[in-house]
């Protein structure tokens, strides 16, 4: 007698059901598994050789010990071997003969421009026109000195900075806060002020004012009020204004005086990056 042929084993399903139609849990191609497990230990591998297992103070580095950060360190060596020769010729050259050079001109204003961009730009501006309280680099006033070499010094060693004992210092008395003049004789002094270099608020009081910037302003802003470099005195005369011309700006700094700092870069920079800027700065068309 015949034997009835062995019924098919049905496919069971995965429980699920969509109005009335049953997904049926079919195994998966052997292909597609092996190709899955194949991943699985490959990522495995891969998490083990490069950084990835996040630590209390920082993630695993690997086995192979590769990161970017030493990629990006390694380019940078790299790129200053490549310049070492320059840098070094630009670090020992005269500043006053960078200029004489086409070559060293050409190269410092270039990288100078990159530094300038880097660390200068946030207080004088992309185009080194300053801001409030923040010198414009374009123009002939120079608080220290618009040279080379000074402008070379002021980089190094900032202004008013507490990191530097080389650092360029002045400071204005407050005049008003500090009760060294009346209230009257600020307001004359302001108006006189504003005379030497437009039209004052009150001439009258600009006449009295010239007593008073005679024997409280004089010494260092110089008689005629055209400042003196060396003290670092802003010259009066010109209509350029660090904080303003104004008379109520004016009178602020006669009062409490003005403090402004610049950081000293001898620390954070090379001497061929300082040189370098300060020639770009020198050639913008300011420096003196």
């Amino acid at each position: 007698m015949a034997k009835k042929p062995n019924q098919k084993q049905e496919v069971g399903t995965t429980g699920h059901e969509w109005d009335g139609i049953e997904e049926l849990n079919n195994p998966l191609p052997r292909w597609w598994l092996w190709t899955f497990y194949a991943c699985i230990v490959f990522a495995v591998i891969y998490s083990l050789a490069y950084p990835a297992w996040p630590g209390i103070k920082g993630a695993s580095a690997g086995f192979l010990g590769w990161s970017t950060r030493g990629d990006v360190a390694a380019e940078i060596a790299a790129h200053e071997a490549k310049l070492g020769p320059i840098n070094e010729k630009l670090a020992s050259a005269e500043l006053t003969e960078i200029v004489n050079d086409p070559e060293l001109q050409g190269y410092a204003v270039s990288a100078g421009s990159a530094v300038f961009k880097t660390w200068c730009a946030q207080c004088h501006g992309s185009g080194a026109a300053g801001a409030k309280g923040y010198p414009n680099l374009l123009d002939d006033d120079w608080l220290w000195g618009g040279d080379i070499e000074a402008i070379h010094q002021t980089i190094s060693y900032g202004v008013r900075s507490e990191d530097s004992d080389d650092t360029r210092y002045s400071q204005m008395p407050a005049f008003g806060r500090d009760e060294l003049l009346e209230p009257t004789q600020i307001n004359q002094v302001v108006n006189f002020v504003m005379s030497l270099s437009g039209d004052p608020l009150d001439a009258a009081q600009a006449a009295e004012g010239a007593v008073v910037f005679e024997e409280n302003c004089a010494a260092c802003h110089a008689e005629d009020g055209t400042g003196d470099i060396y003290q670092g005195a802003p010259n009066l005369t010109d209509a350029i204004w660090l904080y303003g011309g104004d008379f109520d700006t004016i009178k602020e700094t006669v009062t409490n005086a003005r403090f402004g700092v610049m950081p000293n870069w001898d620390a954070r920079l090379s001497e061929a990056q300082i040189r370098a800027v300060a020639t770009y700065v020198h050639q913008l068309g300011g420096g003196e």
